[in-house]
């Protein structure tokens, strides 16, 4: 089985997307057209869960949210005003029905649903802890970790219970939970992970990207700031933030690649960012050419801002069929390599003869880029110059977002030259690291205090990663210490 999307696949895919609803007629629907918005964060599983005031309700289900959310016999039975949903891309645990959000127990308090993006890094040494204790773990995701923690808290209400787990877990996380209470919302202490809040009559709802608000009529209201916990008991909305100051560092891959276009990421449209970063490529690797390409979808926006900044006429030179299904059987070898032009095709008549100036969001293995600038070839292509709009992925992300092995990234095997190379482009160049701060309306990355985390790009990790350090060789766990010692 091969994926239709072989450009896709070589792309780093950010975990899940939540979305909630409280306070709203049919909320279980309203949910299933928010989680269609987000279909692109999470294609493996789909879930939602709703609340009628007496009893909760399940339906979760493997892949996409259409096929699975649009039938009335599917949708009808979860009843009542609260509901939240989750669409999924593992990064932990197993790819099966147990491991599909929102995950539900029974507590002493009533029932908890959760639905969770992010990952929590130091989830294995808390599960073998909580196994020591004598918890029965029902799936092998991280999030139920936070269940079992709240669970076994020996603080006596439901919200004291909540922090008091909060406070026990590293890494990232965006979380909507629902209790017999009410629908709770938060963040990690840094941001790493989005969570936005927006309004529809009466009813408040949470989503991971403010288009999936869009999609339902709601208004947007604010993004959920991070460390901040927001409760939700029918029209009264609370706000707690039990969390130590911290300077924020949301993920800068959500401007680079992650959130749709159409989204506002912290007061910014991704749009914009995208074309700023294309115009800053266009001014650090200028290139003499005929025509600029984007790889589509994710390289449009970017691909603009080269083409406006550098003069160079902007052009549809690879064409995207959006009509293929995700996965198809492949027979044999040579129908698996017909199958990469199912989802994209060279416009030869466009291509032929000319200096192509390429524009893709980054470079991971470096196998997509190798077919890509083959396919320029192919076409008739003079010369293929390939720019990219981020800084090279050196290292692995370890919060919430699939990472292949470091030592599968190409750019931490090869400098550029070497990159060059091996994808058998004319030129490469990414933007620089301080160039995608500037697209962001910053100076530069300030070293002691960046504004993001751009840890796939820099290694500088904003949090303790508890569970890769145990896991690393002992020479490796030995340079961390005196790293941090240092």
């Amino acid at each position: 089985m091969l994926t239709t999307n072989p450009f896709d696949d070589d792309k780093l895919r950010e975990e899940c997307g939540i979305f909630g609803v409280s306070g709203a007629e049919g909320a279980a629907a309203m949910v299933a057209l928010g989680l269609h918005a987000l279909q692109h964060r999470g294609q493996e599983a789909a879930g939602i869960t709703s609340f009628d005031g007496r009893m909760f309700h399940t339906h979760r289900a493997m892949g996409h949210v259409a096929g699975n959310f649009d039938r009335d016999e599917t949708i009808r039975p979860l009843h009542g005003t609260t509901a939240c949903g989750h669409v999924r891309y593992s990064t932990t645990g197993e790819t099966s029905l147990r491991n599909v959000q929102p995950l539900y127990a029974e507590l002493a308090t009533g029932g908890f649903a959760i639905a969770h993006n992010g990952n929590i890094s130091n989830a294995m040494r808390l599960r073998r802890d909580l196994v020591r204790r004598g918890a029965i773990f029902q799936s092998t995701s991280d999030t139920e970790v936070i269940i079992h923690l709240v669970a076994t808290s020996s603080y006596r209400t439901l919200i004291d219970r909540f922090i008091d787990a909060l406070k026990q877990v590293e890494g990232a996380y965006s979380l909507i939970c629902m209790t017999p209470e009410g629908m709770i919302a938060c963040r990690d202490p840094l941001g790493i992970r989005p969570l936005v809040m927006g309004k529809l009559g009466d009813a408040i709802i949470f989503a991971s990207e403010s288009v999936a608000l869009d999609v339902v009529g709601a208004d947007y209201v604010r993004d959920v700031q991070p460390g901040e916990l927001v409760i939700v008991k029918g029209k009264d909305i609370q706000s707690h933030s039990p969390f130590a100051p911290q300077a924020a560092r949301p993920c800068i891959f959500e401007y680079v690649y992650f959130s749709r276009p159409d989204s506002i990421s912290q007061n910014r449209s991704v749009y914009s960012v995208r074309k700023a970063i294309g115009a800053q490529l266009a001014i650090e690797a200028p290139v003499e050419a005929d025509l600029v390409v984007p790889v589509p979808d994710s390289g449009v926006p970017a691909a603009i801002g080269y083409a406006q900044e550098s003069g160079i006429p902007f052009e549809l030179g690879i064409i995207r069929s959006h009509y293929v299904g995700r996965t198809f059987i492949q027979p044999s070898a040579e129908v698996r390599h017909l199958g990469v032009k199912l989802k994209h095709n060279a416009n030869k008549d466009l291509i032929a003869g000319k200096r192509v100036v390429l524009i893709d969001d980054s470079i991971v293995r470096g196998t997509t880029s190798l077919k890509i600038v083959q396919m320029m070839r192919d076409a008739g292509a003079k010369e293929v110059h390939l720019r990219i709009a981020s800084p090279p992925t050196r290292h692995s992300c370890f919060y919430g977002v699939d990472t292949p092995e470091r030592e599968k990234l190409l750019a931490s095997k090869l400098d550029v030259e070497g990159m060059t190379g091996f994808i058998h482009c004319d030129s490469l160049a990414f933007v620089s690291i301080d160039g995608l701060y500037k697209a962001l309306g910053e100076q530069d990355r300030s070293s002691d205090k960046p504004g993001y985390c751009d840890a796939c790009f820099t290694g500088d990790y904003p949090t303790t990663l508890t569970d890769q350090d145990e896991l690393a060789p002992p020479a490796d766990q030995f340079a961390l210490l005196e790293e941090r010692v240092s």
